[in-house]
């Protein structure tokens, strides 16, 4: 029987090849509309999801991870999951549409009441969502999963550019979105055959795992996404498509790189959450991967960002270069504590982390409030950089209450990775120098963009390998490296050409 760090590894590399496909296809996606549409439209409609975000969080069961976590979930713990959504997702689509005229008028923007109700429909579709699926991710089974989000992914990537190029309006974002959940649902259906039932048997038992998560998704989200509102309210709707977009770039490649690894954790670590020394060793082994992967891609994206707009989405949209920059490098650094979420789950210790989430949120909400009113949209983005690094030292906080490992040890763990980062962003700043220049031409963005990137990259790759040699090889993300790539050359060796060629000698 595979072991479960194999298994890990599979189901990792299942998720990064779905999140690879997602990411391309949603990166292009995310080029074309903003040449076709305005920063308004991104504006308009982020103000839509982001109240849909947080009514969603605030009612929101977190049933899924309740499923995972539970020992031998039966048939009526997946029906009572089923009703119990559906439920929910009537009664989220009932008070939207009582809420989307009112809003309309909160905001000054007809518009927004029809948005809210095709929303509301979105809410609906969710609703009946298929509570089987979450079998792929206890089992640790990832292919499948694979299917679903890219399928998602693409058809409302399809349905979104065809709308946009015909008809060059902001409906496309929504009938887009409307349409990937739609097929997502179908197909989980299709591919995990379920009859739910009406049934309220498991709901108490549930809810009792799932309600300290709910209220901290709930805050968090709020948390997040508060200053969305915020900005649609005071800074306009073309300022909020520059914050929305950036935003959403900015998170990108950090989260990429590092969801395969988190679908994969909570339910592995749940398996061995009763024996300290394998949680302690497999949450510092995971974590210092992640860190390894994210925090390089992270900062690169955001040395990249001046050309990388400019060659892809066009001048218009500039003004969302230094909130990707400064998002993106801190979302990176984030990743120091990043796991601590699957963690707390795997141990069942969810009111911590919701005493977490109220924490970052009495400190977080306040502070962008008061620099956004006292300095505006600068203000507000040096708010989150402050926030979003003492976030990452409260996380670790909350690593040492559930594992026992200091702040100290974690940060020690990754010391390679934050100094080899360090060398690659002063010889990327030295090399972007030489690009100095007003040159808007594709072929000069292009070329700068490609010299950037393969010089950080080897810039980090080689600091990395030379700080590793220079400490003996400890174990790391760099063992972890050599052992696949020893694997790899096993393999190659052994392969039938090669064993063709020693029987002819």
């Amino acid at each position: 029987m595979p072991s479960l760090a194999g298994r890990m590894m599979k189901g990792s590399a299942w998720i990064t090849g779905a999140r690879a496909a997602i990411n391309a296809i949603g990166f292009i996606s995310t080029i074309v509309l903003a040449r076709l549409l305005v920063p308004a439209d991104f504006g308009l409609v982020a103000l839509g999801t982001t109240i849909l975000a947080i009514i969603t969080a605030v009612t929101d069961m977190s049933l899924s991870q309740a499923l995972v976590q539970h020992r031998a979930p039966s048939d009526d713990h997946f029906h009572t999951a089923w009703t119990l959504n559906a439920i929910r997702g009537l009664l989220l689509a009932g008070i939207m549409c009582l809420a989307g005229r009112p809003l309309a008028l909160l905001y000054g923007e007809p518009r927004l009441e029809m948005l809210i109700y095709a929303l509301a429909f979105s809410v609906l579709i969710s609703g009946f969502s298929n509570p089987r699926t979450v079998i792929l991710s206890k089992q640790l089974i990832f292919w499948q999963d694979f299917l679903l989000s890219v399928s998602e992914r693409l058809v409302s990537v399809v349905v979104a550019i065809s709308i946009a190029l015909y008809f060059r309006t902001y409906w496309a974002l929504v009938a887009g979105a409307v349409a990937g959940q739609a097929a997502m649902l179908i197909l989980s259906y299709l591919i995990l055959p379920f009859r739910p039932r009406v049934v309220f048997r498991h709901a108490r038992e549930l809810w009792s795992f799932s309600i300290w998560l709910t209220l901290g998704q709930a805050m968090n989200t709020i948390n997040w996404r508060f200053d969305q509102l915020l900005i649609g309210q005071f800074l306009g709707r073309t300022t909020l498509g520059y914050y929305a977009v950036g935003d959403n770039l900015a998170q990108m490649p950090t989260r990429e790189a590092i969801t395969p690894l988190t679908h994969t954790l909570f339910p592995a670590l749940s398996r061995i959450a009763d024996e300290p020394h394998r949680l302690r060793a497999g949450y510092q082994r995971a974590q210092s991967i992640v860190t390894a992967v994210a925090l390089p891609v992270g900062v690169g994206f955001a040395l990249l960002a001046h050309p990388l707009v400019l060659a892809a989405m066009g001048a218009k949209w500039l003004p969302a270069v230094p909130i990707i920059q400064a998002l993106s490098a801190v979302f990176a650094l984030q990743t120091l504590g990043s796991l601590v979420q699957p963690l707390g789950m795997a141990k069942g210790e969810t009111k911590l982390l919701f005493r977490r989430d109220l924490q970052m949120f009495l400190i977080r909400l306040p502070t962008i409030i008061s620099a956004m009113m006292l300095w505006g949209l600068p203000g507000l983005i040096y708010a989150r950089v402050f926030t979003g690094l003492f976030a990452a030292f409260v996380n670790m906080g909350v690593v040492r209450r559930l594992t026992g490992l200091a702040v100290r040890t974690q940060l020690k763990a990754n010391w390679r990775s934050l100094s080899s980062v360090g060398a690659m962003v002063a010889g990327v700043m030295l090399i972007q120098r030489w690009f100095v220049s007003d040159r808007t031409d594709l072929p000069f963005l292009l070329m700068e963009l490609a010299i950037i990137a393969i010089s950080g990259a080897v810039i980090y790759i080689g600091c990395s390998t030379l700080l590793w040699i220079a400490a003996r090889r400890p174990p790391g993300p760099e063992t972890e490296v050599a052992q696949i790539l020893a694997r790899l050359l096993n393999r190659l060796s052994k392969s039938p050409a090669a064993h063709d060629r020693d029987q002819t000698r």
